[in-house]
């Protein structure tokens, strides 16, 4: 049975408070969608380093389980915010990341990147989104996706503590941002907008591994209540 897709808006956004402990919990965390996601599931400032270095936390912060922190490889987590972003016709806006030294080996990710200084999650996923593809008039949503991933990318390794806000924007077109890092500029080769058939027709690699599942079901069904915790990945 085909069911009737209903309009994905952006309400009942729950924002991380300025001043809170790093990373807190928006809300609390729904329980467990078994999608892998993970390695490298971006390039640039979405999971690849920034030139100020990445913002981590330690493992036990932010809600994540004790076991699921003991897994992943030294180092503390890069507080990570990415948007699902949706046009008018519920596409959703990927960017497509490759290694720096290596094009042949690329892949399709959200946009976003890692918080910086004493900015929300909130503040970091609509600068990072305006900074990638000079998008401003998003309006942001709740965050309905969280996940974990540790995945090497230019040499090095990134643990990620990574949160997906649902966002709408008006364009129908896009293009990469003016303010890239050099970084970015080696690693990411461009960005375009996806149908949810197209996505699931799709022999690239995306991230989150099961996007256009997750994407389907938003736009079937809205936003969660709470968060949809994906499975982490360590690569």
């Amino acid at each position: 049975m085909v069911r009737e897709a209903r309009a994905v808006d952006v309400s009942g956004r729950v924002d991380e408070p300025r001043g809170a402990r790093p990373g807190s919990a928006p809300g609390g965390a729904a329980g467990g969608d078994a999608s892998l996601a993970g390695v490298p599931g971006g390039a640039a400032r979405a999971e690849g380093p920034e030139a100020e270095g990445p913002e981590t936390e330690g493992p036990e912060a932010d809600g994540v389980a004790v076991g699921v922190a003991g897994g992943l490889p030294p180092g503390g987590l890069r507080r990570v915010a990415r948007v699902v972003l949706l046009d008018p016709d519920d596409r959703i806006l990927l960017m497509h990341g490759h290694e720096p030294d290596d094009p042949a080996r690329s892949w399709w990710f959200t946009p976003g990147g890692g918080v910086e200084g004493d900015e929300t999650r909130e503040e970091a996923a609509l600068r990072e989104l305006a900074e990638e593809t000079g998008i401003t008039d998003a309006e942001l949503g709740p965050v309905v996706w969280r996940r974990i991933c540790s995945f090497p990318f230019d040499g090095r390794r990134w643990n990620q503590d990574e949160w997906y806000y649902l966002a709408r924007t008006r364009h129908r077109t896009a293009a990469l941002g003016e303010r890239l890092t050099d970084l970015e500029v080696r690693s990411v080769a461009g960005l375009r907008w996806w149908t949810s058939a197209e996505l699931s027709a799709a022999r690239e690699t995306v991230y989150p591994t099961r996007l256009a599942g997750l994407l389907r079901t938003l736009l079937d069904e809205g936003p969660p209540p709470a968060p949809v915790v994906l499975s982490p990945e360590i690569v």
